[in-house]
């Protein structure tokens, strides 16, 4: 049981730690979309709906930044079993 055990809290870990990775991306991701003029694409720059399409867009590109990498990471890991 006490490998089932560290395998649990292991696996605890690291999704907390691609919970707080994802959510820093997003954070990254919304300031950055901060800096776009939207005014140019959009009829109400202001509205209510704007603001959701710039928290979806953060949320889709923190995402996938944050995927990335979780991704990059985790395969620079399995590099340690070749040598």
């Amino acid at each position: 049981m006490d490998y089932l055990d560290q395998m649990s809290a292991s696996m605890g870990l690291k999704g907390m730690i691609n919970i707080v990775v994802v959510l820093v991306f997003i954070g990254v991701s919304w300031w950055a979309l901060q800096e776009l003029k939207l005014e140019m694409i959009l009829r109400r720059p202001k509205s209510a709906q704007a603001k959701m399409l710039q928290i979806l867009l953060s949320i889709a590109l923190g995402y996938q930044i944050a995927r990335f990498v979780i991704d990059y990471l985790e395969w620079s890991t399995w590099f340690s079993g070749m040598f």
